[in-house]
């Protein structure tokens, strides 16, 4: 006789989820609303107002800061897209008894803790003399990036069959043509939204920037810590409330743009590695 217990029941299971979202995203959703309090209180909600965006955008630091973690995540996001998608094809296609191990390799960065990575970032330039600046911080999420790149650019690469290659090649066109011709349009999908992931995931990194960063112009997350350091503003609800629609955005680009240009890949799918 099947029996289906209180816990199986949908109802317990919607209940669940709905506690989870709201464990989740009641914080932010707090942080927005008090972005927009009209007075100095991170407790009492009276009025709506833009007055800590406005002291936002009128603090040079702050937003000098923002665009030094624009940039940063922009530079991070080309050099790590192309490193990571030319890895992602040498390790897909390579035909060596090693391409399984380097594959296992790629791995180790994602499951590696940043603080380990931002360390040992911070070791590395104190060994070889480089002096902490804007191009350490740079460096130190191009390195950190890659996999994930090669992670998401590979996914969609193993499920495009050699053949398509040896296609090309048949009609004349070389290793090399058969790459640039018919193998890379076929990413783009992948590639654009692995792009757009690793601009996400630069702008809002501070562990990484606080290890490998200057006496320059500090990325906003670093600029957040030394300011929250010396008690808790309204304005760090304005300025978290900008990351979070920054990165948002990026993301939801990432997700929308196959789509955008008439692809059949699911966005998702393709963020995910697991379209195909």
């Amino acid at each position: 006789m099947n029996t289906v217990s209180a816990f199986d029941k949908p109802h317990f299971l919607r209940i669940f989820t709905g506690l989870v979202y709201l464990f989740l995203f009641v914080p932010i959703a707090v942080v927005v609303l008090f972005s927009f309090n009209s007075q100095k209180s991170l407790q009492v909600m009276d009025g709506l107002s833009l007055r800590w965006y406005e002291d936002f955008w009128n603090d040079p630091t702050l937003r000098d800061s923002l665009f030094t973690s624009i940039e940063i995540a922009l530079i991070t996001m080309v050099v790590a897209t192309v490193l990571g998608t030319a890895l992602a094809i040498g390790l897909v296609r390579a035909r060596s008894g090693t391409s399984s191990s380097a594959n296992v390799l790629m791995l180790v960065p994602l499951i590696t803790p940043e603080i380990v990575a931002g360390i040992s970032a911070l070791l590395i330039f104190s060994q070889l003399g480089i002096a902490l600046s804007f191009w350490t911080i740079v460096l130190a999420h191009i390195t950190f990036s890659i996999s994930y790149v090669t992670i998401v650019v590979r996914g969609r690469l193993a499920s495009i069959g050699l053949d398509v290659e040896e296609a090309a090649q048949d009609l004349g066109a070389s290793r090399w043509g058969s790459v640039r011709l018919v193998l890379v349009p076929a990413l783009w999908p992948a590639v654009v939204a692995a792009g757009l992931l690793i601009f996400a995931l630069s702008f809002d990194d501070f562990v990484l920037s606080f290890f490998t960063t200057g006496e320059q112009t500090q990325p906003l997350p670093v600029r957040i810590w030394s300011m929250i350091r010396f008690g808790v503003s309204p304005t760090v609800n304005a300025v978290g409330t900008v990351m979070m629609v920054v990165s948002i955005s990026a993301v939801a680009l990432a997700v929308l743009i196959p789509r955008l240009f008439g692809r059949r890949e699911s966005g998702v799918k393709v963020l995910t590695g697991s379209e195909g």
